[in-house]
């Protein structure tokens, strides 16, 4: 029973921890860009788009298709490196353990 206690224990701190690393998460931003640098998009740890920037040369009213791809581009790049910025710190915490849902 001891030995359970203590599994618990360690769970609650771990749990705790990993609440922690994602408040810290949510502060943390990366940067994709898509067209050479035409579309900017900032990501936080928390998977949130905090901006995007385009700039004025890439906006053609005559191929606003191409700007939509370079967005979307931007931004599921935006998102990669947010998700992979979160599975390395969560990682580090679970000490390399695959757990669900993390």
């Amino acid at each position: 029973m001891k030995n359970m206690n203590n599994m618990m224990k360690q769970a609650q701190k771990l749990q705790k921890k990993m609440l922690q690393a994602q408040e810290e998460l949510a502060t943390k931003t990366v940067e994709a860009s898509a067209g050479g640098g035409m579309v900017k998009v900032v990501a936080n740890g928390g998977q949130k788009i905090e901006s995007i920037v385009l700039e004025k040369e890439v906006v053609d009213p005559d191929d606003v298709e191409m700007l939509q791809d370079l967005v979307m581009a931007a931004v599921n790049d935006a998102l990669k490196k947010s998700q992979e910025m979160m599975s390395a710190e969560m990682s580090k915490l679970t000490g390399g353990m695959n757990i669900p849902g993390l």
